[in-house]
């Protein structure tokens, strides 16, 4: 019986990675193959879709699209500088969520968008609505950057404000017998409340509330700049809702009504005579990244998600991003030891995690401006704990007004799930042998007392490590980090006024950085270089299945040919080998029948 589960599995893998995989592997292969020059209409209008979302960076792995838009905050900021540079592209739509955008992204987007118009280019906005959810102050700011903000008649103008939900889990916890036995430096560190509490603390009100109005009156100020009236007036006007369009149309928050076939239609006829509409990722494909030209060149190097030590872009076929430290690390020591680099921009979009994987990458950047190559750091959506970490000893720190960073503290624990599965009647019992400390994690039995001290000592050293790096980076006294530290969460302009960040802007603003300390003149051209390299789709295959890349190939060689028997045993003996290098015992292979 297990023999037929066994085999069951195998060939419903194989059948996964024939009949799904490969065609996927030999359609992006022949896409990042293609050579031929892209062509651009005369008059081309591109049509960007942010409704799917946006990843802060171009993903590493060849995959991801198939998880989300496929389309990245930097891959917008690019794209925007290379049409606004191409006589071909006229004029930009922009389709917007009804709920909210990553705030930190919407101003990236907004700060594009502007130099996108300031070339002489028009831009069209095309809602379907604002909803209250999140962060919808966001979107409509994007919106209020173009030349025109259109709304559908049947939507509503429902943005109001901005308003966050947070889960408390303690009750249940206690009702269910699950013990959170956490540390946490120190009260501002918030991530363990939701084990713990019932409701806000006072210091999690304090910082949540504080870093939502920063949030929430910068996004006011810049659509109220947009759109040309003072913030107060926009606040109040925005605040009296909800609206319906033709009220929104009527109190001067949009400016026209109107279907999106009649926004696009509107839009080819600015463009010009015979007009197309282009998808903002098929130019983007096409055109591919900035690479610029001279003799020297500035890296930017990317990392985001939480940060893990070890290898592997992760998230799969469409999965999340996530930073391994032995990866991004080896990225900054390429850029490094390549000599036409005179200046590095980092860019980072981290909630944080591992303090060694942290370390080890903060490491690289010290020998990066050790090696005489400075490094800039433009901060994404978030460059909170761990990621503030990684950034703390750059050269220069370029943050969003609304990115999240700093969170300068540390936390860590356990659960003790006993009772709870006792309820259930399942039991855990532990074995240990060595010293006390081994079973100091057993989800079996609380912490001892002196397990606790143990725990506690070693979050307190982390945390005085943390507070070091900060004050070494950013000239400033222990004394005063640790003000400012505590596990609070600061937005980017707040981060600002505290010394934690240089300036407010994204990756424009760090590349302009990049290049004044590197002293190459304004007027130099200057090329860029990319790491991490993306993965091919066969390391990407390969990753998956772990199997080498010329493995991955062979696979996909043989794949018309499924229906072979001999294909089925390549497949067997390839996962056979691959148990056995981890250390697994593996029966002589069946025979197929």
């Amino acid at each position: 019986m297990k023999q037929f589960f066994l085999t069951v599995l195998g060939v419903f893998l194989g059948l996964i990675l024939f009949v799904v995989v490969v065609p996927i592997v030999l359609i992006t292969a022949a896409v990042s193959s293609a050579s031929s020059a892209p062509v651009t209409a005369s008059n081309t209008v591109l049509e960007l879709d942010l409704r799917d979302g946006l990843s802060d960076q171009d993903p590493i792995n060849p995959f991801a699209a198939f998880g989300g838009s496929g389309l990245s905050v930097m891959q917008v900021v690019d794209t925007l500088a290379q049409a606004g540079e191409d006589r071909h592209v006229k004029a930009l739509l922009i389709r917007l969520p009804e709920a909210g955008m990553t705030p930190a992204a919407a101003d990236e987007v907004r700060q594009a968008v502007r130099r996108f118009r300031a070339t002489g280019k028009v831009v069209i906005a095309h809602s379907q609505g604002f909803q209250p959810v999140g962060t919808t102050i966001s979107s409509y700011m994007v919106g209020a950057s173009a030349s025109e903000l259109w709304m559908q008649n049947t939507a509503s103008f429902q943005l109001t404000g901005f308003s966050a939900d947070q889960i408390f889990l303690g009750r249940a916890f206690d009702k269910y017998g699950v013990n959170a036995q956490f540390e946490q430096r120190y009260e501002y560190k918030n991530a363990v409340n939701e084990y713990t509490q019932s409701d806000f603390t006072p210091a999690h009100r304090e910082a949540m509330t504080a870093w939502m109005t920063s949030i929430y009156t910068s996004a006011i100020a810049n659509a109220a700049s947009d759109r040309k009236v003072t913030p107060a007036a926009l606040r109040a006007t925005i605040e009296g809702g909800p609206w319906s369009a033709a009220q929104a149309l009527q109190h001067k928050l949009v400016d026209k009504i109107g279907q999106v076939e009649e926004a696009e239609a509107e839009i080819r006829r600015r463009a010009g005579r015979n007009a197309v509409l282009v998808e903002f990722a098929d130019y983007a494909s096409a055109h591919g990244q900035r690479d610029g030209s001279g003799r020297n060149a500035i890296a930017i190097v990317g990392g985001e998600g939480a940060i893990l030590t070890g290898t592997g872009s992760g998230g799969g076929f469409g999965g999340g991003s996530s930073i391994r430290s032995d990866d991004l690390a080896g990225a900054l020591y390429e850029a490094i030891e390549d000599k036409d680099v005179k200046a590095i921009v980092f860019r980072v979009s981290s909630p944080g995690g591992s303090p060694e994987a942290s370390e080890q990458i903060l490491a690289a950047v010290r020998a990066a401006r050790a090696a005489g190559k400075p490094v800039v750091v433009s901060m994404g959506a978030y460059a909170a704990s761990g990621g503030y970490w990684i950034s703390s000893e750059a050269d220069y720190i370029v943050a969003q007004p609304s990115t999240l960073t700093g969170s300068i503290g540390v936390f860590g624990g356990k659960f003790v799930l006993a009772n709870a599965l006792g309820r259930f009647g399942v039991d855990i019992r532990d074995l240990s042998v060595g010293g006390d400390y081994a079973d100091a994690f057993s989800p079996a039995r609380p912490f001892t007392a002196s397990q606790r001290a143990a725990y506690s000592s070693s979050i307190d050293r982390t945390y005085e490590e943390f507070i070091a790096r900060v004050a070494e980076g950013r000239h400033l006294t222990p004394a005063r980090v640790r003000e400012i530290a505590r596990g609070r969460v600061w937005t980017g302009r707040q981060a600002k006024e505290l010394g934690l960040v240089d300036e407010l802007g994204g990756l424009h603003e760090a590349i302009v950085q990049a290049r004044r300390l590197a002293e190459i003149p304004a007027d130099e051209s200057v090329r860029f270089k990319h790491y991490p390299t993306p993965e091919s789709p066969w390391e990407a295959l390969s990753s998956a299945f772990g199997v080498s890349s010329e493995a991955a190939r062979v696979l996909v060689g043989i794949g018309g040919v499924m229906a072979d028997p001999q294909a089925r045993v390549v497949l067997q003996r390839i996962e056979a080998d691959r148990m056995r290098s981890s250390g697994a015992s593996v029966l002589a292979e069946q025979p197929l029948h």
